[in-house]
């Protein structure tokens, strides 16, 4: 069973991704901020990690950073959820080390395709 790490300070949308993942047969952990989802991270093993940007603590950007640097997280496919559009912030998250990025609001069938796609080997 692959398992799937968000990290999202808003509850509503992390319960109802938890909701969508579990239905689809993933594992699925939770953390609320930045700090908590990188050690989180360490001890889950996480295949994808779903990481806000804009959490408190640790922003996401520099949870990814942190992620990619760390053996224990480092393979872990990180998918950047946001509602930032802004010009530059998808560069910056593919530079921190994202592996996708995903605009908020969006529908469930578009987010299983993206961690479909970094899934696969």
């Amino acid at each position: 069973m692959k398992k799937v790490l968000i990290i999202e300070d808003d509850y509503a949308i992390a319960d109802n991704l938890k909701a969508l993942l579990k239905l689809k047969g993933y594992e699925v952990e939770f953390a609320a901020d930045g700090e908590a989802g990188i050690e989180s991270a360490r001890s889950f093993r996480p295949d994808v990690v779903l990481l806000d940007i804009m959490i408190p603590k640790v922003s996401g950007f520099d949870a990814c950073r942190i992620l990619r640097s760390d053996a224990k997280t480092q393979n872990a496919k990180i998918i950047m959820i946001t509602g930032l559009d802004r010009m530059g912030d998808v560069e910056k998250a593919f530079s921190a080390g994202a592996s996708e990025y995903l605009i908020k609001p969006f529908d469930s069938e578009r987010l299983f395709k993206k961690i479909e796609k970094v899934l696969r080997p």
